[in-house]
């Protein structure tokens, strides 16, 4: 007899200081350290280092969305855990203050003068995408 696939999923996306999401959700994407995943229920076990970016969940038949900053994900079929480093929902991000960081990295990734590392601005022009982009698609 085939197995069936369950249609949801749980999701808890947690920081060191805070839990911001724990619900059933059918399906979820975020960002891994080498490319977007996209995970189902019923999906393969797995353990992988978040990246900086967007995570996404559909739960109720709405799609919500977090800004996340490295961490890890684990994946069970019935469960998806993340512990990222930092997360902010979206009406948790100031727009101006990230469109600002966006303006400073891309300022310092320009002008080698300044002495800033280029990984380090890099990094920080995710971060700011990542908020960015957050509070654009929750809109």
């Amino acid at each position: 007899m085939a197995e069936t696939l369950p249609d949801s999923i749980e999701l808890e996306v947690v920081t060191p200081e805070r839990m911001l999401v724990r619900e059933q959700v059918t399906e979820v994407q975020l960002p891994g350290k080498d490319g977007y995943m996209g995970i189902l229920p019923g999906h393969a076990p797995l353990l992988s280092q978040l990246g900086i970016g967007y995570l996404s969940y559909m739960a109720g038949g709405r799609k919500r969305y977090l800004s996340v900053h490295g961490g890890f994900v684990e994946v069970l079929p019935d469960h998806v855990r993340v512990l990222a480093e930092l997360a902010e929902k979206a009406e948790e991000i100031d727009v101006e203050r990230a469109r600002r960081a966006m303006q400073r990295a891309q300022e310092q990734m320009m002008n080698p003068a300044l002495g800033v590392d280029p990984g380090a601005a890099l990094e920080a022009m995710a971060r700011a995408q990542a908020r960015l982009t957050v509070t654009e698609q929750q809109k």
